[in-house]
């Protein structure tokens, strides 16, 4: 993505933090736009053309997991939590609720800056993918369209993934009927270090299994290996 077509909002209620990351963007090239609050998020994302999100968790008013969901409930904007290091649990609810991607402070902005630049080039280029080069999966009545991140349910309703999801989804039915380990799935859906007990798959599992109606104690498509992973069981097309 070139740089001058990405509009950067970082959400910070910390001068030194918020500082700091709009002085890296803006070296990088990019138009960046800063708050210590965001109420009107929604309306500012629309209005201003957006295209990533810096979302610090704990901010006055609405804080970033209420802003989250309000965002993601409306709009495909990339979105980066910025979150403490005893936020385990914020940071797993963020995920939930569909953020792409978080960072722990203290961090490095050089990682941050990589990670940003990384998840703006995967928003566009899902925008943009030519469908050849995307497979589309088919499955018993059900459809994962790579290029736009879509999953089509039999019924033609259809939902666009988060980030996380979609990678998860994409490594478990590219090997369907082999057992993907944790770390293969965490390799699969991080670009950065993670710690031996991230949450992240089973939060992400339990998300694509409420997506696919997979009941969890009795799961058709996405099965649990104990003790070494997980498996995508359906019956592709």
């Amino acid at each position: 993505m070139h740089n001058d077509n990405a509009h950067i909002l970082i959400v910070e209620d910390d001068f030194a933090s918020r500082s700091l990351l709009t002085s890296y963007l803006e070296q990088a090239g990019y138009q960046v736009s800063e708050t210590d609050r965001a109420d009107d998020l929604v309306s500012r994302v629309e209005q201003e053309h957006i295209s990533l999100v810096l979302l610090d968790i704990n901010l006055p008013g609405k804080d970033g997991l209420t802003l989250t969901r309000e965002l993601r409930a409306v709009s495909k904007v990339g979105i980066i939590l910025v979150t403490s290091s005893g936020d385990e649990i914020d940071r797993i609810v963020g995920l939930e609720l569909g953020a792409d991607d978080y960072v722990t402070k203290p961090f490095n902005p050089r990682e941050l800056m990589v990670r940003a630049k990384n998840l703006l080039w995967r928003v566009q280029d899902s925008q943009q993918a030519n469908p050849q080069r995307q497979p589309m999966w088919h499955f018993e009545g059900w459809t994962l369209d790579s290029s736009k991140r879509l999953l089509n349910a039999p019924d033609q309703r259809s939902e666009r993934l988060p980030e996380g999801e979609f990678k998860l989804f994409q490594a478990l039915i590219s090997a369907a009927g082999t057992v993907l380990s944790r770390d293969q799935l965490m390799d699969a859906i991080h670009d950065r270090e993670w710690t031996p007990n991230d949450r992240s798959v089973d939060v992400l599992i339990g998300r694509l299994r409420r997506k696919l109606r997979d009941n969890p104690a009795d799961p058709h498509f996405i099965l649990t290996a104990h003790g070494a992973g997980y498996m995508f069981a359906g019956e592709l097309d």
